[in-house]
C-alpha cells in the first residue's frame, strides 16, 4: 500500500505540472520551444517512469482489487486526455486507439470517428507510406522517431509528428504514442471540452439541403431537355461550387461515357477539368463499381488513390485534386442505371455528411427518372 500511495503522489505531482503547462500557453511564441520541450520531457516522464511503475504494481497483485487502482486507471486517462499537446495512441497499423480533446480540436476529426481508423487515412497521400513505415520501426523497437506530415485538410501546414513506444499492460505487443506539434506555430489549445459548442449549425445545414433539392427539381422541370447529356449537364452545375468542388457526370452503365467535369475555377490547380473530361469513365473503379453494383459510396480521406484512375500525366486523380472526400452515386431508374455522378470536396473542405448523402441519393433519383423519360421518347 506504501508504493500505491507513492505513486498516487507522483501522479498528483505530474497532474499539478501539466496544469502549470497549459497555463503556459499564453507565452510569446519564440519562448513557446522551451514549453514544448517541458511538455515532451513530461510525456516521457509518463512512458518511462510512470506506466512502467503502474505495471509491477500491477503485476505484484497490490492494486488489482482495490479501488484506489481503478481510481489512478481513471486518472491516468484523464491525464492523458487533457494533456496540452495534441496526443494519439496507435498500434503498429496506426490504427487509433485513443485519441485526446487536444488531437480532435488539432486534426479536425471526432476522437469516437477516429478510434479503430489508421491515423495515416488523415495525412496528406505523400506522407503515408513514411508515417506508416515509422510507426512500424518504433513499435518493433528501434527507437523513438520523430518526422514531418501535413494533414490531409491542411496540406500546407506542416506538423511534426514525434513517436514513442509505449507498452500498455497486458498486452503482448507495444502500442505507439504520437505527439503532433505544428511547426512553427503555436500549439492549439484542447479548452472547450471534446465537442463543438451547441449552434444552429445543424440547422443552417438542413435549410441548404432544402435549398439544393428545390434548386435541383427546379433545374429539371424549368425547360424541356432534348439530350441526356444536357440534363446530366444541368443537374451538374446544380451541385458544382455551392455542394462540391468538383462534378463529374457520366452517362450510360455498361458502356460509360463522360458528359460533363465541373471543377474550381482557380488557376492554381494542379488538375484542371479537361483531364477528366478526357478520361475514360471504364477506367475508374468507383464509377465501374456504381454502374454494375448500383450503390452509392461514401469516403472519407479515400484510402486508395487509384480509386478515381489516373489522368493522362498517369497520376491519381484523387492524389492531384487533394480529395478529402467523395460521393459516388448511381443515377438509377426501375432498377436500371443511367448514368453515374461522382462528387469531390477537397483541402480544408468539410467531409461530406450521411445527412448530405441520403440528400444526394433523393435527388439522383430525380436525375434518373429524368433520364429514363429522355430514352422512352
Amino acid at each position: 500500500m506504501a508504493q500505491t500511495e507513492e505513486f498516487g503522489e507522483e501522479l498528483a505531482d505530474f497532474v499539478r505540472r501539466v496544469a502549470e503547462l497549459k497555463t503556459a500557453r499564453s507565452v510569446p511564441p519564440d519562448e513557446l520551444t522551451t514549453v514544448l520541450d517541458a511538455a515532451i520531457f513530461e510525456l516521457d516522464h509518463v512512458a518511462g517512469q510512470l506506466w512502467p511503475w503502474y505495471e509491477r504494481l500491477t503485476a505484484t497483485g497490490t492494486t488489482n482489487t482495490s479501488s484506489a487502482d481503478r481510481q489512478e486507471q481513471q486518472l491516468l486517462k484523464s491525464i492523458f486526455q487533457r494533456l496540452p499537446l495534441p496526443v494519439a495512441l496507435i498500434d503498429r497499423e496506426t490504427v487509433v486507439r485513443r485519441l485526446n480533446f487536444a488531437g480532435t480540436n488539432f486534426t479536425g476529426v471526432r476522437a469516437g470517428y477516429a478510434t479503430g481508423r489508421p491515423l495515416s487515412g488523415f495525412l496528406a497521400h505523400a506522407d503515408r507510406a513514411a508515417f506508416r513505415s515509422q510507426t512500424a520501426a518504433v513499435a518493433r523497437g528501434d527507437g523513438d522517431r520523430s518526422l514531418t506530415v501535413h494533414l490531409q485538410q491542411r496540406p500546407s501546414v506542416p506538423v511534426h509528428a514525434t513517436l514513442t513506444a509505449l507498452r500498455p499492460s497486458g498486452e503482448p505487443r507495444p502500442a505507439v504514442l504520437v505527439v503532433l506539434q505544428p511547426a512553427g506555430a503555436r500549439v492549439p489549445s484542447a479548452q472547450g471540452g471534446p465537442g463543438p459548442v451547441p449552434d444552429l449549425g445543424e440547422t443552417t445545414r438542413h435549410a441548404a439541403l432544402m435549398d439544393l433539392l428545390d434548386g435541383m427539381t427546379t433545374a429539371l422541370l424549368s425547360e424541356p431537355t432534348k439530350t441526356r447529356a444536357a440534363v446530366l449537364e444541368r443537374a451538374a452545375r446544380v451541385l458544382h461550387g455551392r455542394f462540391a468542388d468538383w462534378v463529374v457526370a457520366d452517362e450510360g452503365a455498361a458502356r460509360l461515357r463522360r458528359t460533363t467535369a465541373l471543377g474550381p475555377a482557380d488557376d492554381q490547380q494542379d488538375i484542371r477539368p479537361g483531364d477528366l473530361e478526357a478520361q475514360d469513365p471504364a477506367a475508374c473503379p468507383l464509377v465501374v463499381e456504381a454502374a454494375r453494383g448500383g450503390s452509392t459510396a461514401l469516403q472519407v480521406r479515400p484510402e486508395d488513390p487509384e480509386a478515381f484512375g489516373r489522368d493522362a500525366s498517369d497520376a491519381p486523380v484523387l492524389v492531384r485534386a487533394n480529395v478529402t472526400s467523395l460521393l459516388c452515386v448511381p443515377l438509377t431508374a426501375d432498377g436500371t442505371v443511367q448514368g453515374v455522378l461522382t462528387l469531390f470536396r477537397t483541402g480544408p473542405r468539410v467531409a461530406f455528411s450521411m445527412a448530405e448523402a441520403q440528400a444526394m441519393d433523393m435527388m439522383s433519383r430525380h436525375i434518373a427518372l429524368a433520364l429514363a423519360d429522355l430514352g422512352r421518347r
